[in-house]
């Protein structure tokens, strides 16, 4: 029960601690530059969806969660009051009122009303309040309320002034300025009982609180309205802040708190429950202290300033101490002692005092680390180290610089510090003093240290690498050095260290490393390789806080086993610095940290609550345009041409959601998916084809919601188009059937090739046949006269053998009569012209035009020449040519000396080879 009680008394004071200390939930601010339109905002409201709407000097501000959008009216006047009822916005200026609708590209557009106004001529009037009443839509200026309804409009002209009106207990009250309340019963104002209070009194506002009614005056606080029609003081602490600060605006703030903003100083947010409030104004975050409208909407308090447009996330899990003045600079540890709230940071040490920020006198300079120890608060300072009590300061060593101190195990009060020279011993003695000595043998400057067991310490050289000293377990010395450099850890430059669970374990460049004592090596560490490029900022036995290096700067609660969050609050984000950052354990719930310009707390059972029932909404298409033309938002697809395709711009937005994030999924001709922190894709250079594009809003612990799909159309170019296709196919058609032709007359060309080949080759074949038959012939021709010849000689021959003979045995025949007879038979045997005349014929038929030749170029031969000619071009030898020519070899030889000199060939020449080639 002690214990309980213990606990109970803790985190009361803790929570009493922190709400001194000014943590507030995160302010966002929109400055003019931002959302594009001028710096006063008259009136805020929302739809259903979330998207907001701000009456601007410059017309109808439109914000859905992504981007502003201005619209103008036609006549450029100031916009006073703004109204969402279903699907219309209603809007109310200078002698003009009317509604605002979408169109089909998502784009809103104007109607006036005021054409349905009869028998009523405006006297300079504005119009400051929209209300929604039994159906209809009331527009209120200073003189007049305007009923809309069924298309027409009903004007009430009271005689009062109108400051204010509101639908209380299913009546329409209306205020005056400076007398009294009224209900609006038909066409008459009607005085409300025991109004004595409001007379002189200006009402600047009503809201509703439970069953009563909350009024507002200017200078004069709140009152109370009952249903019994009783009005009091509305009894507060409050009540006297806003008189001073001059109450503008009262909204109802979820069930049980209620936010009032002022003119002077921003707004108050009171808790009905508890009676507390809180005040959040220039000096916290605002933008401008003066609150023209208010709007809550689903835990978020919307703020139209007079210079600006903010909104508060209320019921956050995460809250900040923001210094705006820029004096505390980064915060590097956070610590509470004695009840206060200490912050060490780049400029210094601070503290809380009655809510206000107090400087450590003497503590200028750099604070790398904060403890508490044994009851005393000590301080790692740039120049040495101190013991702080209060606002006093004890310096208790003369070592200079303190990174990190770190608890001796098994020792109860000493510890190891590193330094800017090395290692320093801490040991307290008695009377609360502290005694520091040297550690020698190490004198490196060491900005991670751990403990792997009582006598031996990791340390890291910020650029050296990492250290495994033995030391001397009964003096401050070092005994043993061993340099780690270069072994398994790719670089020595800012290696953290760690001792998980009895394992020494390293952070580099991302890389998660362990040292393994069995080999004395350092090796991967697998638990943590799902944690690359990630921080390891806080640890216990059971769960570990990790910060994304990279990426979306996402930071990850986990036990690495089935209980996993990831937080990714981009204000959070930004504010993180990066291996500066650190997280501080205050309870199982409550965590602290450190920031570029503050700190902030997060309530991890709050946001698991919040997390349990809540879903991601479904993103909204806001736009789809191409690269010239918008597409209507609700068609089931865009057919886009593709001379358009280059640039694609898809517009979504989640108005339920701040600050939200984006997953995309791409699919068609190409595919493309990944994460988007803002609501606009850009799609360049698509290939033409089908796609779908599905797109999922993300939350703060990255589940993703229920996509949108979005179906669209590239249209092939105009080269691929179904008209250029069908062109295409009668072209291809025309190609093969030219083709084709082509083809045919190349195959008839080429059949008549081929016949006339045939013929030719044929005819060829047949001259061969011919010639090579006329070569037989001739050749039987000359073998014939060849023989022919050849028996004439030696017939000749014979005959002249015969005549030799008897020319011999002459005197042997007794008749010479007879003799000479027989003597002439044999020479006309020889000189017989048939023979010649058949070697003449055969000869001509081998040689027919030889004789004609012959003569023509030699036209003195004779006869006799003529056949010496014949038949040495037969290439008979000149024993041979006798026999024919019935003279003597001697007579052939110089019958062929003659002949030569007639032909005039030369001697060196052959006379038969000269005539057979004749």
């Amino acid at each position: 029960m002690k214990k309980r009680l213990d606990l109970f008394l803790l985190l009361f004071s803790f929570s009493f601690l922190i709400n001194g200390q000014n943590l507030l939930p995160p302010v966002y601010n929109y400055k003019t530059i931002e959302y594009g339109a001028a710096s006063k905002n008259w009136g805020i409201s929302s739809n259903e969806d979330g998207e907001l709407f701000v009456a601007n000097n410059s017309g109808l501000l439109h914000f859905n969660g992504e981007e502003w959008t201005l619209y103008k009216l036609p006549n450029n006047t100031i916009i006073r009051s703004v109204f969402c009822h279903k699907e219309r916005i209603f809007t109310g200026s200078y002698e003009e009122f009317g509604y605002w609708v979408k169109n089909e590209l998502g784009s809103l557009e104007y109607t006036s009303l005021t054409h349905l106004i009869k028998d009523h001529t405006f006297t300079s009037e504005e119009f400051w309040e929209i209300i929604s009443f039994d159906g209809k839509i009331m527009f209120r200026s200073f003189s007049s309320i305007y009923s809309y309804e069924n298309d027409s409009i009903k004007v009430i002209d009271p005689v009062q002034i109108i400051s204010h009106f509101i639908e209380f207990n299913d009546k329409i009250i209306v205020a005056s300025s400076g007398k009294e309340l009224f209900e609006l019963q038909g066409d008459d104002l009607v005085p409300l009982s025991d109004q004595d209070r409001l007379n002189n009194k200006t009402i600047t506002d009503m809201a509703l609180i439970g069953d009563r009614l909350l009024i507002g005056t200017k200078l004069n606080g709140c009152f109370l309205y009952d249903k019994d029609g009783r009005l009091t003081p509305w009894k507060s602490e409050l009540n006297d802040q806003l008189k001073k600060q001059q109450l503008n605006k009262i909204a109802g703030v979820g069930n049980d708190k209620i936010a009032f903003g002022t003119i002077k100083n921003g707004i108050y947010i009171y808790d009905l429950k508890n009676e507390i409030y809180e005040n959040i104004n220039r000096q916290l975050g605002l933008q401008n202290n003066t609150v023209l409208s208010m709007l809550y909407y689903d835990n978020q308090l919307w703020l139209g300033l007079d210079n600006g447009i903010d909104y508060i996330k209320l019921n956050n899990p995460i809250h900040y101490y923001t210094d705006f003045t820029g004096v505390l600079g980064t915060v590097y540890d956070i610590e509470t002692h004695n009840g206060k709230l200490y912050m060490g940071s780049n400029t210094g040490v601070y503290f809380f005092e009655d809510g206000k920020l107090e400087f450590v006198d003497g503590t200028q300079g750099h604070v790398w680390d904060l403890e508490v120890i044994d009851g005393d608060l000590l301080c790692g300072h740039n120049s040495t180290t101190y013991k702080i009590n209060g606002g006093s300061l004890a310096r208790i060593s003369d070592v200079a610089g303190g990174y990190k101190i770190v608890k001796v195990p098994e020792k109860t009060l000493t510890y190891i510090q590193g330094n800017y020279n090395g290692l320093a011993k801490f040991d307290k003695k008695d009377l609360g003093n502290w005694k520091v000595d040297r550690v020698e043998g190490f004198e490196f400057p060491t900005k991670q240290l751990c403990f792997e067991n009582p006598s031996t310490i990791w340390a890291a050289h910020p650029y050296k690498g990492l250290y495994r000293i033995k030391m001397n377990k009964e003096s401050s010395e070092a005994i043993k050095v061993k340099q780690f450099k270069d072994e398994g850890i790719t670089d020595d430059y800012n290696v953290r260290l760690y001792n998980i669970k009895n394992q020494i374990v390293f952070n580099n460049r991302g890389l998660w490393y362990k040292y393994d004592p069995i080999l004395d090596k350092i090796i991967t560490f697998k638990e943590f390789e799902t944690f690359t490029n990630r921080e390891l900022l806080y640890f216990d036995d059971d769960y570990f806080w990790f910060a994304d290096t990279e990426g979306n700067k996402e930071i990850t609660y986990t036990n690495l086993r089935s209980d996993s969050l990831v937080i990714s609050y981009p204000q959070l984000q930004e504010r993180l610095v990066p291996e500066a950052q650190k997280i501080i354990k205050r309870n199982d719930s409550i965590f602290l940290f450190t920031l570029s310009d503050g700190f902030g707390e997060i309530n991890l059972s709050k946001l698991k609550r919040q997390l349990d029932g809540f879903s991601s909404p479904k993103p909204k298409l806001s736009s789809f345009k191409d690269e010239t033309d918008f597409y209507p938002i609700s068609s089931d697809r865009k057919d886009i041409p593709f001379k358009n395709s280059q640039n694609i711009i898809v517009k979504i937005a989640s108005p339920k959601l701040s600050q939200a994030r984006y997953y995309y999924n791409l699919k068609g001709t190409l595919n493309k998916s990944g994460y988007q922190d803002s609501g606009e894709l850009n799609f360049q250079n698509l290939p033409y084809g089908d796609y779908e594009l599905s797109i999922s809003s993300v939350s703060i612990d990255n589940k993703i919601s229920e996509p949108n799909t979005v179906l669209f159309k590239i249209a092939p170019p105009w080269y691929l188009s179904h008209l250029s296709l069908i062109l295409y196919f009668l072209l291809a058609l025309s190609i093969m059937y030219l083709i084709l032709t082509y083809n045919k007359r190349k195959l008839r060309r080429k059949q008549l090739q081929l016949q006339k080949q045939m013929q030719r080759e044929q005819h060829e074949r047949l001259m061969e046949i011919e010639k090579e038959k006329l070569a037989k012939e001739i050749k039987i021709k000359q073998n014939e006269l060849t023989s022919t010849t050849l028996n004439i000689a030696k017939k000749n021959e014979m005959i002249l053998e015969l005549k030799n003979m008897l020319e011999m045995n002459k005197e042997k025949f007794p008749n010479s009569q007879r003799y000479r007879s027989f003597l002439k038979k044999l020479d006309n045997s020889i000189h017989d012209t048939e023979d010649w005349k058949r070697f003449e014929f055969n000869f001509k038929e081998l040689h027919e035009d030889f004789f004609e030749r012959l003569l023509k170029e030699y036209p003195n031969l004779t006869p006799k020449d003529l056949k010496l000619c014949a038949y040495l071009k037969m290439n008979l030898s000149t024993k041979e040519i006798a026999p024919l020519m019935a003279i003597t070899v001697r007579g052939v030889e110089i019958h062929r000396y003659r002949l030569r000199k007639k032909l005039e060939i030369d001697s060196s020449k052959n006379l038969s080879n000269f005539l057979i080639t004749f």
